[in-house]
């Protein structure tokens, strides 16, 4: 990678953080920044061309792992072995339906811990992750132009 890829890797993870504070400050309600998505935006931007980084991979892969956090939260009792199962399971459906994406394995652990509503598949999962991917795209249109 040049120079100048990392440095607009650093700039366009930058953006798109910022852009989910913004947007999280506009709308005291929302929440759209968590912790894996500090991550994500590590594969998005710094090693764009990997399959971890896609935008399947990185919408899918955050949905689906949330979603079996959620289900584990609800339905469960929340302890270090359910916490265990659920991350496993978590990775193991990632695997299985090609949207693997590393940073996504977090959210179980996330879910279980804070226990959050429903509407986590909503705020921050799927809007975040678009905001990220879309950023991305318009960042690499740019790069592109440069």
């Amino acid at each position: 990678m040049k120079f100048k890829d990392k440095i607009t890797a650093g700039i366009g993870a930058s953006t798109a953080i910022a852009l989910l504070g913004l947007l999280e400050k506009i709308d005291m309600q929302l929440m759209l920044l968590i912790a894996p998505f500090g991550a994500s935006v590590v594969l998005i931007f710094g090693i764009p061309t990997s399959p971890l980084a896609q935008p399947k991979n990185v919408i899918f892969g955050h949905l689906l792992t949330a979603l079996i956090g959620l289900i584990f939260v609800n339905y469960v009792e929340v302890n270090t072995l359910t916490i265990a199962l659920a991350t496993g399971l978590a990775v193991s459906l990632m695997l299985l339906t090609n949207t693997t994406h590393p940073p996504a394995g977090a959210n179980p652990i996330l879910i279980m811990i804070t226990a959050p509503s429903w509407q986590f598949l909503l705020f921050p999962i799927f809007t975040g992750t678009v905001i990220m991917v879309l950023t991305a795209k318009m960042i690499e249109r740019c790069r592109q132009r440069a």
